[in-house]
């Protein structure tokens, strides 16, 4: 691994910032899903996973309280995971197609997976200064993740996220910014930042994502990394 990124992880997996996080995520350890009830959580920051050379980035919002939360990896062992990597898998991106826990074996090709926010908050929705916290993990990462040139945003939450960790540092408006799944847009240090919607039980079951839709965004993601690249 990176051997920032190494360290970056270790300061990530020791921070104890946000007090209104912490105790929510006491709260899920002490009250587990009864098909986790033997199982030891996490219950850490999570940090990101993947191929450190990689060229794609995608950013979720936050671990899922009994996914990421209890495996301590993102986007790892809930239903999320199951349809993501499903994809990813078809793609090229993994090889496998499920993500179930640390040592499972999967390992991803020219794709980072990170979080915005590095720790669940309560009903899926951080606070600012929450937010704010991590942000300075988030931008240590993409500095240290120096090839990557496109950035996938899974969900509005997280598209969002971004827009705000890159109005820290950037004269950019928000209204030029408008989530929508495959929407393309350019940042000011020439990445590309692509909208895509959560794969998230609902979103699938209602038909919002599926896996033909996600599949020819992932294609679309490919084009735009080859293109970057030329």
């Amino acid at each position: 691994m990176n051997h920032n990124i190494s360290n970056l992880n270790n300061k990530i997996i020791k921070c104890r910032l946000c007090p209104r996080l912490l105790n929510f995520r006491d709260k899920i350890v002490k009250n587990k899903r009864k098909q986790f009830i033997s199982e030891t959580y996490w219950a850490k920051p999570i940090t990101g996973f993947g191929d450190t050379n990689a060229k794609i980035l995608f950013v979720g919002l936050a671990p899922a309280a009994h996914g990421g939360t209890r495996t301590g990896r993102v986007f790892t062992g809930d239903k999320s995971a199951d349809f993501l990597f499903k994809c990813l898998h078809k793609s090229g991106f993994a090889n496998q197609s499920n993500s179930i826990s640390r040592d499972d074996g999967l390992v991803l090709f020219n794709l980072y997976l990170t979080t915005a926010l590095k720790c669940v908050p309560p009903e899926d929705k951080p606070k600012p200064d929450e937010l704010k916290t991590c942000f300075k993990f988030f931008k240590e990462e993409i500095s240290y993740l120096s090839k990557i040139n496109t950035i996938v945003a899974l969900g509005k939450i997280a598209f969002d996220a971004c827009l705000n960790f890159y109005m820290q540092d950037y004269d950019i408006k928000r209204k030029d910014f408008v989530f929508q799944h495959g929407t393309k847009y350019n940042l000011p240090d020439k990445k590309i930042l692509i909208g895509c919607y959560h794969p998230s039980p609902r979103n699938v079951n209602t038909g919002r994502i599926n896996e033909k839709k996600m599949l020819l965004l992932l294609n679309n993601v490919k084009k735009v990394m080859k293109r970057k690249c030329q």
